[in-house]
């Protein structure tokens, strides 16, 4: 099956990431990571930013209000689910300035995962971490090269995870708050791009991004791929469902080295429907 997209903003992003929909802040907010910035979409279709410091690597709500934004090498919390709000620092996580947060995102008992990556992307260089009551942070996968796509199938016993050079999504059992028994859930022709950010559907399907390969794919809970969605654009980065029904597939792209002229719409947000709905998006308890 083949699904289309269409553009939802303008190219407004330099690397869009990480798109999250939240009824209780109104809609769909991203990030535009290495320029620092949290983006929402706001009811008449145009876009607020607002900066948290070098990096704006994942922001996600939390259970208790407010929401968390993972910045360059540090955790940040606001109270309050204004954009605006107020962020507080649960303080610097490593000290090393080659080594950045990247992606991330929430298990169903509310732990928040990070990983993290060299900036010149040697591999090995990066960690998948999980955050402690207080944010500090405990290896669960050392020697990542490029954490990505981390989603829980619908009855939050499975975990997917991507690690983009492997040209794998991964998957894992998930009981008593731990991962375990990782294996190959499904394997991207290098020819058709790289697994980047992924969102699970109600039906347990698999939507992955693929970095400069211009698409979205799904793929069923048997890890077949079954449907597609082609974008105009060549590095795509992440999906989120959204929408009051959960019924909207958002699509955020980067134009990092893209050459305006050939992909002018590179770094804009794009829509789909998929004919299916998502799963609300977890929360942290942090």
């Amino acid at each position: 099956m083949t699904v289309s997209a269409y553009p939802v903003t303008d190219p407004v992003a330099e690397h869009g990431e990480g798109p999250v929909w939240s009824g209780r802040w109104g809609g769909l907010r991203w990030v535009d990571m290495l320029a620092g910035d949290v983006l929402a979409l706001d009811a008449g279709g145009g876009v607020r930013r607002r900066h948290v410091g070098a990096v704006a690597a994942v922001v996600r709500p939390r259970t208790s209000g407010g929401y968390l934004v993972a910045a360059e090498r540090e955790l940040l919390l606001a109270d309050s689910d204004d954009l605006d709000a107020p962020l507080r620092s649960l303080g610097e996580a490593w000290s090393d300035p080659g080594i950045r947060m990247n992606e991330g995102g929430c298990d169903p008992d509310g732990r928040f995962y990070i990983g993290s990556m060299a900036y010149d992307a040697s591999p090995g260089g990066g960690t998948f971490y999980v955050a402690g009551p207080g944010g500090e942070l405990r290896a669960v996968l050392p020697g990542v090269t490029i954490s990505n796509g981390f989603g829980f199938s619908p009855d939050g016993r499975l975990a997917y995870y991507a690690d983009t050079p492997t040209g794998r999504v991964d998957v894992f059992d998930y009981a008593e708050g731990g991962l375990s028994g990782r294996r190959p859930f499904a394997v991207v022709d290098p020819g058709l791009g790289a697994p980047d950010g992924l969102t699970v559907d109600a039906e347990g399907g698999v939507w992955v991004a693929l970095w400069e390969g211009g698409a979205v794919h799904r793929y069923d809970a048997g890890g077949r791929l079954d449907a597609v969605i082609e974008l105009p654009v060549r590095k795509v980065t992440a999906v989120t469902f959204g929408g009051e029904n959960l019924d909207r597939l958002f699509i955020t792209t980067s134009a990092l080295g893209v050459e305006r002229e050939r992909e002018p719409l590179a770094g804009a947000v794009f829509g789909a429907e998929p004919g299916v709905r998502g799963l609300p998006v977890l929360p942290t308890t942090l």
